[in-house]
């Protein structure tokens, strides 16, 4: 299933004061970093992931993998795709880069799936009701728009 026939599940953004090819950088480390704790690994391996480790190229480029997601689409400045599934889940997250006025930039986070079944309906009530998706979300946004404003 293609990224954009996926139904569109939240989208979360946050202003960086930074241009969107300084926060780039940024971005991918977080992406990176955050996917590839030990618990994600494990999370990835119980919940049958297509990608369950990270291999391919780095810094992140197309075909690159972290636990859970293979790089769809890496567009330096603008755009990081990562498409996943499961045995509960077909994903996609997508995080986009634009200008929003000098020295500024707005990055955008969007979440895409579809969850079939019985089993795949629990597991969205879990996870999106649980609140920890948004949490993981908001929580790398803010990683990235931090150390992108932290360079000098």
């Amino acid at each position: 299933m293609e990224t954009d026939a996926l139904p569109h599940v939240d989208e979360h953004a946050t202003l960086i004061a930074a241009e969107p090819e300084q926060a780039w950088p940024h971005l991918v480390r977080v992406v990176e970093t955050t996917f590839s704790r030990p618990g994600t690994v494990a999370y990835a391996r119980l919940v049958s992931a297509a990608d369950p480790v990270a291999s391919g190229p780095r810094p992140l480029a197309e075909g690159s993998t972290v636990p859970g997601f293979r790089v769809a689409t890496a567009v330096p400045g603008r755009e990081l795709t990562l498409r996943g599934s499961h045995r509960f889940s077909t994903y996609a997250l997508i995080f986009r880069l634009e200008p929003a006025g000098p020295r500024r930039s707005r990055l955008r986070a969007e979440t895409r799936a579809v969850f079939p079944g019985l089993a795949g309906g629990l597991y969205r009530h879990l996870l999106l009701r649980s609140g920890g998706h948004v949490l993981g979300v908001r929580r790398m946004l803010a990683v990235v728009r931090r150390s992108a404003e932290r360079q000098p």
